[in-house]
């Protein structure tokens, strides 16, 4: 059986609002009509006048003679009967025509009502229609009462704001790099472009072609490399599991051993067991590592890179020092932003992406913890990743600000 398509009005919630509210205030005053209408009919004994008597009576005219009168009575409680029946039927009357406009009464509150509570509902639907996906400022700011709508609407604009970060943040990501690898691009276009128009080049200049190319091949792989990173880390499809910090610090340090001893350097290892965070191990090997190639990258011959795990003041920590360059104050703020290289990195002849510390804090982050740099020009960094011992600990306070790789001072000798 196929039903007729109901018109757009009435398949609205506002339709259905109000037939609930117009349904359930009829009921009510049927209920209480019907139930004044039965106790009168249960406490009055009512009747219409059925039965009359005959009866006769002497009437005295003026003029002195007596006449006889025959006429029709009834019982006194036939009559209270009677006017019990009539009241019976007045009422039903009566009722019958209240509920009709007591009908019509309810449509027309329960469509009031229902408009007015699903007021709210209206201004969230005319946001949403205005909201696009190149435009997320807009918002809904819902005002009156804090019942649900109003927790609905102010979810809403709490998801809106990190779906607007969350663009943002990609709009410049993809910026910022379609700006790094264009850079290389012109690069090989231009020696291409130069050996191809000059087929009697010297071999010299073919070689030094060569290797521009190769340079900047490399410094787009790295930088491919770097945002696959990124982007599988802010995929949902990894399962974290038991991460022990000791053992991600000392697989990453054995990747970077051989580079390591080829340039002079020794690895320290000072790593402490029974450190477990909950995340992805890959990931955090991966944050030790770009720590690891810098450091290998700046250190001078002849010192040692410090790489530790241990814990402190309720904190478990990941910490890597060298004895390079260092970093100016003025940079330290800037250090993790993406592609952003240092006055050291850019006099390298290697190539670098500008992505590898900003992985770190990204990988970090998203494993509940902060990044911390304590740097000092000429003297050397310390790189230090920091995790909550417990599930909470994040969320109730913030890690030490000290380097756990200096040791404490020593007390004052008393006299």
């Amino acid at each position: 059986m196929i039903f007729p398509r109901l018109p757009s009005f009435a398949q609205s919630i506002r339709f259905r609002l109000t037939v609930m509210y117009s349904t359930l205030l009829f009921a009510l005053c049927a209920v209480v009509t019907i139930g004044v209408y039965l106790a009168v009919t249960e406490s009055a004994d009512a009747e219409p006048i059925t039965k009359t008597y005959d009866a006769e009576k002497t009437v005295q005219r003026p003029d002195g003679r007596s006449e006889q009168l025959q006429f029709e009575v009834v019982k006194v409680q036939q009559v209270e009967r009677a006017v019990n029946y009539e009241t019976q039927r007045a009422i039903k009357k009566y009722s019958a025509g209240i509920l009709g406009g007591m009908f019509v009464v309810s449509l027309g509150l329960g469509w009031v009502l229902s408009g007015r509570a699903l007021k709210p509902v209206r201004a969230i639907a005319r946001a949403a229609e205005e909201i696009q996906a190149t435009d997320l400022s807009r918002r809904i700011r819902l005002d009156g009462p804090r019942d649900e709508l109003r927790y609905l609407a102010d979810t809403v604009d709490s998801m809106l704001d990190r779906l607007d970060g969350a663009f943002q943040a990609q709009r410049q990501l993809i910026d910022d790099a379609s700006h790094e690898l264009r850079s290389p691009l012109a690069i090989i276009r231009a020696n291409v472009d130069t050996v191809l128009s000059a087929p009697d080049a010297p071999a010299e200049d073919r070689a030094r072609a060569v290797q521009v190319v190769d340079r900047a091949t490399t410094r787009m792989t790295r930088l491919v490399e770097d945002l696959l990173a990124t982007a599988r880390r802010s995929a949902p499809a990894f399962q974290d599991t038991d991460v022990d910090l000791a053992m991600v610090a000392r697989e990453a340090a054995e990747e970077f051993d051989p580079l390591a001893a080829g340039r002079g350097l020794g690895l320290d290892r000072r790593l402490r067991p029974g450190l477990t965070v909950i995340g992805d191990h890959d990931a955090l090997r991966r944050a030790v590592g770009n720590l690891l190639s810098n450091a290998v990258r700046l250190a001078p011959a002849g010192t040692d890179i410090t790489v530790a795990a241990g814990r402190a003041d309720g904190w478990q920590y990941v910490a890597v020092r060298d004895s390079g360059p260092g970093i100016r104050h003025d940079d330290q703020a800037r250090v993790f932003d993406r592609f952003w290289r240092g006055t050291e990195t850019r006099r390298s002849r290697e190539p670098r992406t500008g992505l590898g510390l900003a992985i770190v804090r990204h990988i970090v982050e998203a494993h509940g913890g902060h990044v911390r740099l304590h740097s000092e020009p000429d003297v050397g960094s310390t790189f230090v990743l920091w995790f909550p011992a417990s599930a909470d600990g994040a969320a109730e306070s913030t890690p030490p600000d000290l380097d756990p790789l200096t040791p404490a001072p020593l007390p004052p000798r008393q006299a």
